[in-house]
């Protein structure tokens, strides 16, 4: 039976990908995240995994490319500069419809910037992380057992939909302890089932099929064009039954702040603060950041005043928070970047400024 046990948010996401079947990690140290790398190079051996620590973030998402070509469930975790180097790798692992999973554990920037946390990468998993027209399944713990949950979350979607998937984490939460459950140890993932269900692995025809090939390069523009189509109308069902959110008070609140990751942990005793005072607010905590969901911000829109968007950067998911809202309720920003992480009081503060505004 699983018991809670205190764990550092990086150890634990690490161990849930052990649980989940992971047994391919390729990584490279950087930090806020070289805990999933030390953490993974004394389990994976004991469990029958491979661990290895390649000579570049560049070769290890190459690496990664190769494993899940074959079936296997293949994992790869950096920080943001670290990500940005992975960026072609994981764009032909998108172009080849292959499933894996990414950690980025977010630290400050541009540039090398510092080890504290941040949410600037936001842009960079929804919008632009590599060439080319595809999506990453982006999910955003704000918990350690949201960083144990997330993980066999995000390799399950990945495979149904045959496509990378990210875990958008950030130097707090991968830093902290919180007590968690693990999954139980007495009910182990079958990975020979799961990778027997994927028709399309190049892992032996065994003379019962034919060869199976991985590629993402397609000289012909209209067959390109074909694939690429394809892949976005696979996108407009993720959209469709995919979306995750927590609302948390909105039923009537006037101010509603929307805030991801650690940014909500804070927001949430805000809003709270704002309610012993007499001030309706409540939180939006958006967990799919792709696809974005945009049903729960609207499902509000009629009853808010205000929307207060917060973010540990200079402003990023507030326009996916516009593009929602469509110019009929105000949409205000506050922020902290450089690694600060936004103090309870700090957006009170802000709460309370637009309550008093009566926006």
């Amino acid at each position: 039976m699983a018991e809670k046990v205190l764990m550092k948010g990086n150890e634990a996401l690490a161990e849930a990908a052990i649980q989940a079947g992971c047994r391919h990690f390729f990584g490279y140290p950087i930090t806020p995240q070289t805990e999933i790398s030390a953490y993974l190079s004394k389990r994976m051996p004991k469990v029958g995994g491979l661990f290895l620590q390649a000579e570049s973030e560049v070769a290890a998402i190459n690496m990664v490319l190769g494993a899940a070509s074959t079936g296997v469930r293949a994992m790869t975790s950096s920080s943001s500069p670290g990500i940005s180097l992975k960026s072609e790798g994981v764009s032909y692992i998108a172009g080849s419809d292959l499933p894996c999973l990414i950690i980025n554990v977010q630290r400050g920037g541009p540039g090398l910037g510092g080890i504290q946390p941040s949410q600037s990468d936001y842009w960079q998993a929804t919008k632009a992380l590599g060439h080319g027209d595809f999506q990453l399944f982006v999910l955003a713990p704000s918990t350690i057992q949201e960083m144990v949950d997330f993980v066999p979350l995000a390799f399950d979607k990945a495979e149904q939909y045959r496509m990378p998937a990210m875990i958008l984490s950030d130097g707090m939460l991968g830093q902290m302890m919180e007590p968690v459950t693990l999954p139980d140890p007495e009910k182990p993932f079958d990975r020979e089932a799961n990778i027997a269900s994927k028709p399309w692995a190049t892992n032996g025809t065994k003379g019962k099929r034919k060869k199976n090939i991985v590629n993402s390069l397609y000289i012909q523009p209209d067959e390109l064009e074909k694939l690429v189509v394809e892949r976005f109308e696979r996108y407009e069902i993720i959209k469709k039954n995919e979306q995750r959110a927590e609302s948390y008070l909105t039923e009537d609140a006037d101010v509603v702040v929307v805030a991801f990751g650690a940014s909500s942990r804070v927001s949430r005793s805000a809003v709270n603060a704002a309610r012993a005072e007499g001030i309706k607010a409540g939180l939006i905590r958006p967990i799919t950041l792709w696809p974005f969901p945009e049903n729960a911000i609207e499902a509000v829109v009629p009853t808010a005043k205000v929307f207060l968007d917060v973010e540990m950067n200079m402003g990023q998911m507030i326009e996916d928070v516009k593009l929602v809202v469509n110019g009929r309720k105000p949409v205000e920003f506050f922020g902290r970047t450089g690694g600060i992480i936004p103090t309870p009081a700090e957006i009170l503060a802000q709460i309370k400024r637009l309550a008093k505004e009566g926006k």
